[in-house]
């Protein structure tokens, strides 16, 4: 697709030319730039222009590679997923549903402390909270976003897989974690008291409880 991975993998640029070698490496080096630049959490981070000066390209060069600020959102989405490639991560599996949990926890806990999780978390703070205004504004962002979902469903399910769980109880497990996480993950960076593992350790407790019952 435009701005993406074209046949034989080769990459395209914005309008749907391939890219040669020079392309190739100034598209990976605004994306690398970008993510630093996203993960840094200054209010002025999340700009295009930024990210643009960061990387030594002009604004000319950033929409033949991505067309526009909704091209370079998604292609960012797309750089770190393929980075932290869901699919590919070996999934636990202990046939204890407490073990399974903390194995769950401590992996996605991990991934927080990667650049390209601040990097897409700053985005999506920036972006439209409505999916009806994201999916008008920013269309190409909204499907790598709703591609993300969809790997974190399949990785969930491979995650508790065996264990006979209730799927209406995995399903609110798979929707509540991330933000849960978040959530302790954001607590622990701020100016408090709060023990960051004991309150992991209560949710694992509380997780397990839920499917156990």
């Amino acid at each position: 697709m435009p701005g993406g991975s074209g046949a034989a993998g080769a990459v395209l640029s914005a309008r749907g030319t391939r890219l040669n070698k020079k392309g190739r490496e100034t598209r990976r080096q605004v994306l690398r730039e970008a993510v630093l630049c996203l993960s840094e959490g200054t209010p002025e981070s999340v700009s295009a222009n930024a990210i643009a000066q960061r990387a030594g390209v002009t604004w000319g060069t950033i929409q033949h590679q991505f067309g526009d600020v909704d091209g370079l959102w998604a292609a960012l989405l797309d750089f770190v997923a393929g980075h932290a490639d869901l699919r590919t991560i070996a999934t636990p599996d202990h046939p204890d549903i407490a073990d399974r949990v903390e194995a769950v926890i401590d992996m996605l806990w991990g991934f927080l402390d990667l650049p390209g999780a601040a990097a897409i978390y700053q985005l999506r703070l920036s972006l439209p909270h409505q999916a009806a205004q994201l999916e008008e504004s920013y269309p190409q962002t909204a499907r790598a976003i709703a591609h993300w979902d969809v790997e974190w469903t399949d990785l969930c399910e491979r995650c508790f897989r065996g264990l006979g769980l209730p799927a209406d109880r995995l399903m609110r497990v798979r929707h509540f974690l991330p933000g849960a996480l978040r959530g302790l993950y954001n607590e622990r960076n701020l100016s408090t008291y709060t023990d960051s593992h004991e309150a992991r350790r209560g949710l694992m407790d509380a997780l397990s409880a839920y499917l156990s019952s």
